[in-house]
């Protein structure tokens, strides 16, 4: 597969949907390092969206565009529901969770577990293309429990590709339904890329998009040979500041990357403005934590956040003066070298 094939693939750089992360204050953070990262909500229960009202589950800013809706659920009539809203609501991509693998998510029979079920699934594709004129994808594993040979993956890829499915986001690990939690299903099952990049070569007219344990912008570009996007999940949080080298190194754009502070403070004024309609401080500190991993004065920037800004009643004051401690930490390094270099 060419590389150069994939540049115009909306798909090629995703945010992967992650629970308590992908909300709408750090899809906000993402989206100012990067214009072109496709981002992905939280996923939305369809239930819940449906029985307590959309606007809070589907409030967002159009600054975020592109970000996709991902939907959890198993009821085709439902689904189309779901996603009816989420189409008004402005998103530019619906997406059904099939391979969330927690005991919650199982229990409401959503999630990886559908794997077992290609044929209801095909049925929600199929239901949810009827009544929408944006993209419906599916995001699943390699398989599940003893449900992992390439077959079975195969042919459940194949159902869905039959309901109209034309874009699929595939965690390189299976799941294990019973004996592993959710963050152990991220870890502890082997990472199979060999399986993705086969499912490419088979459904070569099919948008293959991989998922799980890719980490940087160089292992993104490894992967681009092969397939037609990735999504990175953790690391995206854990390591944010890499997404301001995406446009250049990924999409190939000309822009000069901005630095920390310009990131900070271009951040802080969305936060300003959130704060005078009533958004805690709290909601809007999570995604700066790690903003300044690996810098002169992350800890003591990290800490502030989780002190001071957490704190009931904390403003944009407090929040501003986060910077101060990296700035310190910098001074005292520059001091430090400067005492070196005069001996």
């Amino acid at each position: 597969m060419s590389f150069e094939n994939v540049k115009s693939s909306p798909w090629r750089f995703c945010i992967a949907p992650m629970m308590q992360y992908t909300d709408r204050h750090f899809r906000y953070f993402a989206r100012i390092m990067s214009s072109e990262a496709r981002l992905y909500t939280e996923m939305v229960v369809c239930d819940a969206l449906l029985h307590a009202g959309p606007e809070r589950y589907l409030t967002h800013s159009t600054f975020e565009t592109p970000v996709a809706l991902q939907l959890g659920g198993s009821d085709p009539l439902t689904l189309a529901q779901a996603a009816i809203l989420g189409e008004a609501a402005g998103f530019c991509e619906i997406n059904l969770n099939v391979g969330c693998p927690s005991d919650r998510v199982k229990s409401g029979k959503f999630g990886a577990c559908l794997m077992a079920e290609p044929q209801l699934v095909a049925d929600c594709v199929r239901s949810m293309i009827g009544v929408v004129n944006i993209p419906v994808t599916v995001k699943t594993r390699i398989g599940i429990d003893r449900t992992d040979s390439y077959d079975e993956l195969a042919s459940f890829i194949q159902a869905i590709h039959d309901a109209g499915c034309r874009v699929v986001i595939i965690h390189a690990r299976k799941a294990w339904l019973d004996g592993l939690s959710p963050k152990e299903n991220r870890e502890i099952p082997p990472l199979r890329y060999d399986v993705v990049r086969q499912l490419k070569r088979d459904f070569p007219d099919l948008t293959v998009v991989i998922n799980g344990g890719v980490d940087s912008i160089a292992a993104t570009i490894d992967h681009l040979h092969f397939v037609d996007g990735v999504m990175i999940g953790r690391a995206a949080y854990n390591t944010p500041f890499f997404l301001a080298e995406i446009d250049r190194s990924v999409f190939g754009l000309t822009a000069r990357p901005l630095d920390r502070e310009t990131i900070f403070k271009r951040y802080l004024a969305y936060a300003a403005h959130e704060l005078e309609k009533g958004t805690s401080t709290r909601e809007l500190v999570k995604p700066l934590h790690y903003l300044y991993q690996g810098q002169p004065g992350a800890r003591q920037w990290r800490r502030h956040l989780s002190e001071r800004c957490a704190k009931t009643g904390a403003g944009i004051d407090s929040l501003a003066d986060s910077i101060r401690h990296v700035e310190r930490a910098v001074n005292a390094d520059h001091d430090a070298l400067g005492a070196v270099t005069t001996l």
